[in-house]
């Protein structure tokens, strides 16, 4: 049986227009008439606004291009007859430019002073007019060229727009012209075009505000029908029936279909609901977090498959259950109740102990409702994210307990020969020679730990070929020729020819065999012997480096391919190791789909095995 089943079944009730006024239904009208005014009375005041201040712009433009037009051709036309002071027949002439333009002209020396005036009448006056310095105008265009400044003017008590034009001699000012017209008739015919405007504006707000009582009043009946519709559907009437709208094809119209539609979809609905859920069940069954919902009474409602491997139980058997009988942590228990107490999320880290020690992150959640209805756990495994932690801290360690032992004998002989060993000649060779040692090391750990990172990050591309194992082996021996005679080890290469092909970075492979070479020779003692064999199996050449070493102890295996890693390591730094050749080794074999191992015993040397693609593959 499904919900539609069990729903309360009502009587169609026709549902009838409502046609009292809106005024009687103020709320609803006087909102719609009060949103579509605002909104239509504010973008005319706006477009108003608009239109006013465009055309006070283009006033002012007109304006000012027309005294600019005035200041330009007066500094060019006295330029070169430009006065050093006052004189009569200069006054003349700019007052009659003046006159002619209807422009207000004043020439002003470099200190202020003015030396003509269209606006002035007669020499004396000019003589008598108060210098112009600081006028902003004046100040700008001797600094920048052109200078503008609009203000009452102190002489005629009048609204002015100023224009001043530096006017230039051979590259150096002389003074400036300054164009000046009184703003009133703008400012009045500005006035007048903005009362109109206004006017307009005014009568369109009004009008916009009738449309909108329109359009309120136009919504209001079929809104009210909807709703009436809508607490049908609320009350469980499923088969009201809404009159159409608007003739089909309008949002209301629309809106009342989709609310016919309603009932029918309910159950539909139920259905989806119903598969969302079993998909999210199955999201959870399929998450690499462990995932347990408890009750508030701590007991399991349900526990995802991850959870029940990484905790070790039977997910079905324990609903019902108690969390701590589950799951057996203490730690868990006290999460969830921090949370069932605080219905806050809470975090923490616990360590599982049970067939293998694990570490969680553990996130606890409380579930939406009043009262609390219980937690969900989150659970995500960061073992191996520890573990790769601790080995990056004693990485670290590593490195700067390696990087400090040669830098320490390195600086303490310095110190001695600073404090006067360099004066004897035998011992200031040797403590050189100490320091020159100290230094190759040092070089040789930093090379190794670059080389190391370079390959981990692939940050040096490997270029796979067909390679004969016999002639990279035979080269790589003869490097060492010398080595191995200085300490009386014998030197093999039992690959007989070059039959065997390896798949392989004829660099990388060289290095391989030159760090597994350079550990057996430095390794075994006088008399001894390092051989090269190799052989293929399947898919696979083997590569075997053999000595007759002192051999490694079976606890030391596992780990002589790890960072810094020695077996002996007094007199792993006396032969002058760094503790990164095996780890290269390692790494550049995997790099090339390969890998390495050791066999060993004590007193019975060592064969180092290297495993790589054969050729073809």
């Amino acid at each position: 049986m499904t919900l539609a089943d069990e729903w309360p079944r009502l009587e169609p009730t026709p549902i009838q227009r409502d046609h009292r006024s809106p005024f009687q239904h103020a709320g609803l009208f006087w909102k719609l008439l009060f949103a579509t005014g605002l909104v239509s009375v504010t973008a005319i005041l706006l477009l108003t606004q608009l239109f006013s201040s465009t055309y006070e712009s283009i006033l002012e433009r007109e304006l000012t291009e027309r005294i600019s037009t005035a200041a330009a051709t007066a500094g060019q036309l006295l330029t070169d007859r430009w006065p050093d002071r006052p004189n009569q027949s200069l006054q003349d002439e700019v007052r009659q430019l003046g006159q002619n333009t209807g422009i207000r002209l004043t020439l002003i020396a470099p200190d202020g002073a003015v030396l003509a005036d269209s606006g002035l009448n007669g020499l004396l006056a000019v003589e008598q007019a108060e210098n112009h310095a600081d006028r902003t105008e004046v100040i700008a265009a001797l600094k920048n060229g052109v200078g503008d400044a609009r203000r009452t003017s102190p002489s005629l008590g009048e609204r002015m727009q100023y224009r001043a034009v530096r006017v230039d001699r051979d590259a150096a000012p002389v003074g400036v012209v300054r164009a000046a017209l009184p703003t009133a008739p703008t400012d009045a015919e500005l006035a007048g075009l903005q009362r109109w405007i206004w006017s307009i504006g005014v009568m369109l707000a009004l009008a916009g505000l009738g449309v909108a009582y329109w359009v309120a009043a136009r919504l209001t009946d079929p809104l009210r029908t909807l709703a009436a519709a809508a607490d049908a559907i609320a009350a469980g009437n499923h088969d009201y029936r809404l009159p159409a709208m608007g003739g089909g094809s309008d949002e209301l119209s629309k809106l009342a279909a989709a609310l016919n539609d309603v009932g029918r979809r309910l159950v539909q609905r139920e259905g989806q609901l119903r598969s969302t859920s079993q998909t999210q069940a199955t999201v959870l069954e399929a998450m690499t977090e462990s995932v347990i919902a408890v009750d508030r009474t701590e007991k399991v409602l349900f526990a995802n498959a991850s959870a029940a491997r990484a905790l070790g139980f039977d997910a079905r058997r324990v609903e019902g259950h108690p969390l701590l009988e589950a799951a057996r942590s203490h730690e868990l228990r006290a999460v969830v109740q921090q949370v069932l107490r605080t219905r806050k999320p809470g975090s923490s880290e616990i360590t599982w102990r049970g067939k293998a020690q694990r570490i969680f992150d553990v996130l606890a959640t409380p579930l939406p409702g009043d009262p609390l209805p219980g937690v969900v756990v989150v659970l995500r495994d960061v073992s191996e994210v520890k573990r790769l932690e601790q080995m990056r801290q004693q990485f670290i360690a590593n490195v700067s307990h390696e990087l400090k032992t040669p830098l320490s004998s390195i600086k303490a002989y310095t110190e001695t020969l600073l404090g006067g060993a360099l004066k004897d000649p035998v011992h200031g060779q040797r403590f050189l020679e100490r320091i020159d040692e100290q230094t190759t090391r040092l070089h040789q750990l930093i090379m190794d730990m670059l080389s190391l990172a370079r390959i981990e990050s692939s940050q040096a591309p490997l270029e796979l070929a067909d390679l004969p194992l016999g002639r990279v082996a035979q080269r790589v021996i003869a490097d060492y020729e010398r080595q191995a005679a200085s300490k009386q080890v014998t030197l093999e290469n039992q690959i007989a020819d070059f039959s065997i092909i390896v798949r392989a970075d004829e660099e990388a492979l060289r290095q391989i065999l030159s760090n597994l070479i350079d550990n057996a020779v430095k390794y075994t003692p006088a008399g001894g012997r390092v051989s090269i064999s190799g052989r293929v199996e399947g898919v696979v050449v083997l590569c075997n480096v053999s000595d007759t070493g002192p051999g490694i102890s079976a606890e030391h295996h596992s780990r002589v391919f790890e960072r810094f890693y020695r077996v002996d390591k007094a007199r792993s730094r006396e032969l002058g190791g760094t503790g990164l050749g095996l780890s290269i080794v390692k790494h550049l074999a995997q790099a090339m789909g390969g890998s390495v191992e050791v066999s060993s015993q004590v007193g019975l040397g060592s064969t180092f095995t290297v495993r790589l693609p054969v050729s073809g593959i």
